[in-house]
């Protein structure tokens, strides 16, 4: 098409040379028309934002998404170039991770269950040391391990106080108990220890008892039923010189 028909040309050059936006009108020797380089930028801005450009957008989930999975994998490639074996070797020590977890949670049970001090060792009416065994033996038939040692551990305080080697209190802790029936079974005092401190873990800690804690109990009850306790005298025993001094 000539220049005569009128025909009105735009020509926009790209925002990074710089140019600006000419519009020549082909009329003999009029200058063109320019547009600077900010206006056409802007104006360029506004068009783009028009919503019929952006229909087909991910939305702003999809784009949080993608952004993390983006983060994960750059931070897996960055990991299996810093470790012997690559990508291999992140997998394992992956694992290895886990496993330890697992360990610990088995053997520690579950965080945030275990009290800042315990509880007391008995809850409910008085019974003697023979129904705490009964209930204990009842609770053991049916496989109910955590009331089994929980019975069986009262009904070894409740024997102790029964043979006057503990003074009924109320409200003691199984720790307590144990450091108090020291004194009277030293020779017991280790399993003493352990047989509070398993009351303690399936009662307050949340731990799972078995047969093996239950059977270890019940032996220590039979063995601490026919031990002698030592029994100390409040007075010391003269020694040889306060004898021959009073036959003197």
């Amino acid at each position: 098409m000539s220049p005569a028909g009128g025909v009105l040309t735009a020509v926009l050059a790209l925002p990074h040379t710089g140019a600006a936006g000419v519009l020549a009108l082909p009329r003999g020797d009029e200058p063109p028309v320019t547009t600077p380089r900010d206006p056409a930028r802007e104006a360029a801005r506004r068009e783009l934002s028009k919503r019929m450009y952006h229909e087909n957008d991910p939305s702003l989930v999809q784009r949080a998404l993608n952004a993390f999975w983006k983060w994960v994998d750059e931070l897996f490639s960055a990991a299996s170039s810093a470790t012997p074996g690559g990508a291999l070797g992140v997998v394992v020590i992956l694992l290895a991770v886990v496993a330890v977890v697992a360990a610990l949670w088995w053997r520690l049970g579950t965080p945030g269950r275990t009290p800042t001090s315990s509880a007391a060792l008995f809850d409910d009416r008085p019974r003697s040391a023979a129904e705490h065994r009964a209930a204990a033996e009842a609770h053991a038939a049916q496989g109910h391990w955590n009331q089994a040692v929980q019975e069986r551990m009262r009904a070894i305080v409740r024997s102790l106080e029964e043979r006057a080697l503990l003074e009924p209190r109320p409200g003691r802790t199984a720790d307590e108990a144990a450091a108090e029936a020291s004194r009277a079974l030293p020779a017991h005092t280790d399993r003493l220890r352990t047989a509070a401190r398993d009351f303690d873990d399936v009662t307050y800690g949340g731990r799972a008892a078995d047969t093996r804690v239950y059977h270890r109990l019940t032996e220590l009850d039979g063995e601490l039923e026919r031990t002698k306790p030592v029994l100390t005298s409040s007075a010391p025993s003269p020694t040889p010189n306060d004898r021959q001094g009073g036959a003197s």
